[in-house]
C-alpha cells in the first residue's frame, strides 16, 4: 500500500474537519491511507497529495468530494446495538404515538429498522414514522436496500426477527431482507450534522444521536447537539451512545438515565 506522509494526512484531517466536523486523530493515519489507496489506483492518481488537491478544488466538489467523505466515514453498526434504548422506546411508544423517530447518524440503517421493529410491535405500523439521515450517500443506498448479512442481526429478538425479516435462500443464503411493510415506514435522507439541517426533516418525538459524537471536537459536538435538540418537540427524548457524554452541553435537556435525555 502506498505510504501517506504526515503533511498529506494533515490535509485530510483538515478536509474532514471542515466538510463533516469529524476529527481524525493521528491514530487514524493508516485507516485513511487504506481507505483511499484503492480510489487513487482507480483514478490513476500518483499520490495522496494529488488526490487531496482534486477533492479540495472546484472540479472535485462535483462528486469526488462526496466519494472521499463516504470512504473516510466510519459506519460500523448492527441491529439492536445498546438494546436498553430500544426497551425504553417500547415503554415510551404507547404514551407518545403517533410519533416520529429520527436516527440522526443512521449509517447503513440497522438502527432505524431496529426502532421500526419495536414500534411496529408496540403500537402498530400506522402509528409511527422513522427517518434516518447520514452524511454518506454510500451507506444510505445500503440502508434503502435493507439487505443485510445475517450475522448483523444476532441481537434482534427472535420474535421480531421472524416477523420482520425475510431469510435469504439459494444465492441469498446468509442474508436477510427487511419486510416491505416495515420498510415503508422508514425513509432515509442525506444530511450533514455539521451544517444547518434541512427544514424538510420536520420535528420528532425521539432522536437517536449515538456513537457519532466521539468523532467531533467539543465545539462541533455542542453545535450538533443543539441542532438535533432543536428538532425535538418539547418532552421529546434524545438517546446518545453509552460511551458518550454531553458534559455541560445539554442546555434544555434533562438527564433521565445513562445516555438518555428529555427536552424540557
Amino acid at each position: 500500500m502506498q505510504a501517506i506522509t504526515d503533511q498529506e494526512f494533515g490535509c485530510f484531517q483538515r478536509f474532514m474537519r471542515e466538510a463533516a466536523g469529524i476529527h481524525l486523530s493521528p491514530a487514524k493515519k493508516a485507516l485513511v491511507a487504506g481507505r483511499l489507496a484503492r480510489r487513487l489506483h482507480a483514478l490513476g492518481i500518483a499520490s495522496f497529495g494529488e488526490y487531496h488537491a482534486l477533492i479540495a478544488g472546484a472540479a472535485g466538489r462535483a462528486g469526488e468530494t462526496q466519494t472521499a467523505i463516504d470512504l473516510l466515514t466510519t459506519n460500523e453498526t448492527y441491529f439492536f446495538r445498546e438494546p436498553r434504548h430500544f426497551e425504553l422506546l417500547r415503554e415510551l411508544a404507547p404514551h407518545a404515538a403517533p410519533l416520529r423517530v429520527w436516527s440522526a447518524a443512521c449509517s447503513s440503517g440497522e438502527e432505524a429498522y431496529s426502532a421500526a421493529m419495536v414500534l411496529a410491535d408496540a403500537v402498530g405500523l400506522d402509528r409511527f414514522e422513522v427517518v434516518g439521515t447520514d452524511i454518506s450517500a454510500r451507506v444510505l443506498a445500503r440502508a434503502r436496500a435493507a439487505h443485510y448479512a445475517v450475522d448483523r442481526a444476532r441481537q434482534v429478538p427472535p420474535a421480531l426477527l421472524k416477523r420482520w425479516c425475510l431469510k435469504g435462500i439459494g444465492p441469498q443464503e446468509g442474508t436477510l431482507l427487511v419486510d416491505r411493510a416495515l420498510r415503508d415506514r422508514v425513509s432515509f435522507a442525506q444530511a450533514n450534522l455539521n451544517e444547518a439541517l434541512p427544514a424538510s426533516l420536520g420535528r420528532f418525538e425521539v432522536a437517536f444521536l449515538r456513537n457519532v459524537m466521539i468523532y467531533f471536537d467539543a465545539g462541533t459536538k455542542r453545535r450538533v447537539v443543539q441542532r438535533v435538540a432543536s428538532l425535538l418537540r418539547p418532552g421529546g427524548w434524545l438517546f446518545i451512545g453509552h460511551s458518550e457524554t454531553l458534559g455541560g452541553m445539554a442546555d434544555g435537556l434533562q438527564a433521565l438515565g445513562p445516555a438518555v435525555f428529555r427536552k424540557t
